[in-house]
């Protein structure tokens, strides 16, 4: 999964779905993966029926809360860095509540409550019904508030979220994860596998589409392992391609064990479906595959991708990779490089291992020491630049379908969007000789003319 800090409150921003009969304001800071931005939505549509509307304006909050990750150590530590800035809002404001949602809530609820005195309430990813309760127990005594359950049930099926203005939307299928690899903390933030119903999801994304939305991605820990009695995953996708033909579908995360080619089939059977999978292979040594639990080998692997570019040449396609594991050698590590080399990732997120509380990697010797680490690190980052520069300048001068997304990020002048398969894509708003404005949502016809590691750049053609 991404793990950014994602900026939902931006200055200035009208939200407009707030209730003008609401008279609580609660901030909202989100960080992590798209599951916690898909989670942020359900949270307010809670606490909307309760009486509380999001503000942009953190000095103007009733409440003050932080959807987090714990994915990664680095991730945890930016919320402790986080809850040091916030101090000086509870100074100012006694009254203030502050609290701690999401994965960090169910993995360090003890720790929060003992050592950062300034946390008033931890809420797990299976319990935020309960957060406006929660809420107003502590504004009415003072008590702290804690629900860090996990369930075997919840799937906030009969919620609806509360959606922002925008192209695209974030659906989950699924939440939680059965796999139990060896360095991964969500089976025990996120709890067991369990998935929506397939009729709800159709409804809710044909409802999206009737709302403008042109792009949703499907959300799970594993959407490979969805099930609804008789439908799996590649069912879920085949329907929803079905039933939004207009609608760009993408999804997020693949776990390789998983991942069947009766999907593979379906992506590539329709064209609304994006040709792009996230697939994190973590590591290209057998020997260190196994001390992870991943449960496929290189060869089992690479088998998946021959498939999927047999069917779809142009797939575009990412992986997560995790170096410096316990007991990983020099060769491990050149393994690694040289699956890069054969698949050659359009992208990949690379990390360098940290030892998680409760998985069973904890008990392990992280026997690689940080210069090691760093160094290899360096390597494979390197690595993917390279191969990331060579795969992208090899779509200059070819033509592609964009969808516009968003303002580009340096220049209110152009915009961007991604290709089929998912490469992020810049071109200007204006068309000067046939003086026309480009829009968010727009579906354009492309030239790329220049590339670089990470993005395109491209002049409209149509």
């Amino acid at each position: 999964m991404f793990e950014n800090l994602i900026l939902n409150n931006l200055p200035g921003n009208k939200l407009s779905y707030n209730r003008s009969n609401n008279h609580r304001k609660v901030y909202i800071e989100t960080y992590g993966c798209q599951m916690n931005l898909s989670d942020t939505e359900i949270i307010l549509s809670v606490l909307s029926d309760f009486g509380f509307n999001e503000t942009n304006i953190i000095e103007e909050s009733d409440v003050i809360l932080l959807n987090t990750c714990s994915v990664r150590d680095n991730a945890e530590i930016r919320i402790y860095n986080r809850l040091t800035h916030l101090k000086k809002f509870k100074k100012d404001n006694p009254e203030l509540v502050i609290g701690i949602l999401g994965c960090m809530a169910e993995r360090l609820r003890k720790d929060l409550l003992e050592k950062d005195k300034i946390v008033d309430i931890i809420v797990g990813p299976d319990e935020y019904r309960k957060l406006p309760s929660i809420i107003e127990n502590t504004f009415e005594t003072g008590e702290k508030g804690i629900a860090t359950k996990l369930s075997k049930i919840e799937t906030y099926d009969d919620i609806k979220p509360v959606r922002k203005n925008g192209v695209t939307a974030w659906v989950t299928v699924m939440r939680g994860c059965d796999k139990f690899c060896s360095f991964c903390v969500v089976p025990f933030t996120r709890g067991r596998e369990r998935s929506r119903k397939l009729e709800n999801i159709i409804l809710e994304i044909k409802e999206l589409e009737q709302n403008g939305v042109k792009d949703i991605w499907l959300l799970g820990q594993n959407v490979n392992s969805y099930s609804d009695g008789n439908f799996d995953f590649a069912d879920l996708l085949k329907n929803c391609a079905e039933a939004v033909p207009s609608v760009r579908i993408r999804f997020i995360t693949s776990h390789p064990y998983d991942l069947s080619n009766k999907l593979l089939e379906t992506i590539s059977s329709f064209k609304n479906i994006s040709k792009y999978i996230h697939l994190p292979v973590q590591s290209g040594s057998d020997r260190i595959l196994k001390l992870m639990n991943r449960l496929y080998s290189t060869e089992q692997y690479l088998k998946i991708i021959e498939y999927a570019r047999k069917l779809m040449p142009a797939i575009g396609l990412s992986t997560d990779i995790i170096t410096g594991f316990p007991t990983e050698t020099e060769e491990d590590h050149n393994m690694t490089l040289a699956l890069m080399k054969e698949v050659k990732y359009d992208s990949a997120f690379m990390f360098a291992y940290s030892p998680r509380e409760n998985t069973k990697s904890f008990s392990m010797i992280d026997d690689v020491n940080s210069e090691i680490k760093k160094r290899r690190l360096e390597e494979i980052i390197g690595l993917q630049r390279k191969i990331s520069i060579q795969v992208n300048s090899g779509l200059i001068g070819q033509t592609k379908e964009i969808l516009l997304e968003s303002v580009s990020k340096k220049s209110t002048d152009f915009l961007m969007g991604r290709t089929d398969c998912n490469k992020s894509t810049i071109v200007p708003k204006y068309e000067i000789t046939l003086k026309r404005e480009y829009k968010i949502g727009d579906v354009l016809d492309v030239k790329i003319i220049k590339a670089n590691s990470a993005t395109l750049f491209g002049e409209i053609v149509n």
